[in-house]
């Protein structure tokens, strides 16, 4: 494995911190989690259904497809195109949690933890804020860890990038720290 630290910038790349993060191979998000039905549970939920908006209170639990997050506050928007916008809050206690189950090689996951947990279904890009860890697991062994203030994941474009706070200082740093398992090279065939 390689350790990566932000450790030796310098003060003028600060403002441009973090990993712009390496492509994560051939596998992406399970496709089929985009058809399914998503599921909301928590202590209280109201629901505007002519402005498609719903709004949960403790213990929430939201499941779509392979998708998992938890949390103790939510606020979900469904677009006229039927793509949801989840944001899920996490106490000081308990963070709030999301897990996705990857196309490609069976029992690969993404996990998150963090404060706020912001989840874009139509991109498939998922904001982690606030004492964030993502990893990528494999038969339940961490291939890629990634610890920063702010992590982003685009599984489209396939890049994890992490961004410190914007007040950071030089002397904060290493703000992100990221674990990368080696890649194997790809043959290709003529």
């Amino acid at each position: 494995m390689t350790v990566i630290t932000s450790s030796n910038l310098h003060k003028t790349a600060l403002a441009l911190l973090l990993f712009g993060l390496f492509s994560l191979g051939v596998s992406h998000a399970e496709k089929a989690d985009q058809d399914k039905p998503i599921v909301l549970e928590a202590e209280k939920v109201s629901v505007d259904d002519v402005q498609q908006i719903y709004q949960l209170d403790g213990t929430v639990l939201l499941t779509k497809g392979s998708i998992l997050i938890t949390g103790d506050k939510s606020n979900i928007k469904v677009d006229p195109e039927g793509y949801e916008y989840i944001d899920v809050q996490g106490t000081p206690e308990d963070l709030a949690n999301f897990r996705q189950r990857r196309d490609g090689r069976a029992d690969e996951f993404m996990q998150g933890r963090s404060s706020v947990v912001t989840y874009n279904a139509k991109t498939e890009f998922l904001t982690l804020t606030g004492d964030a860890t993502l990893k990528r697991l494999l038969n339940m062994q961490m291939l890629d860890q990634l610890h920063g203030w702010k992590i982003e994941y685009d599984d489209v474009k396939q890049y994890y990038r992490v961004l410190p706070p914007a007040n950071a200082k030089l002397e904060d740093l290493p703000l992100a720290r990221a674990i990368l398992s080696p890649r194997k090279k790809a043959t290709l065939e003529k």
